[in-house]
């Protein structure tokens, strides 16, 4: 299939692509170059990173310890995970 670098060195994917790969406005996509020279494409998922200092980590700790409140799922699954960032 053949697709056309514009002035600006985008290029379009066309729908079949897209939707075969189920690529959306806003999909990630991760480029290589292979010995010869071949590109390669390949979707990838980012997830969000929650960065927080000592007296965050603490807030957040009391309110998991308080129990009051529904907050959402991905936001708890975060907070599941966070740690202080040593960087």
């Amino acid at each position: 299939m053949l697709v056309t670098i514009d002035k600006r060195g985008s290029l379009n994917l066309p729908a079949a692509i897209r939707k075969e790969l189920g690529l959306k406005t806003g999909s990630h996509l991760e480029l290589t170059i292979e010995p010869g020279g071949t590109i390669c494409l390949h979707p990838v998922a980012i997830y969000r990173t929650i960065r927080l200092n000592e007296t965050g980590l603490s807030k957040l700790q009391q309110a998991r310890e308080s129990g009051t409140g529904k907050l959402p799922d991905w936001l708890v699954e975060d907070m599941s995970n966070a740690e202080t960032d040593s960087e």
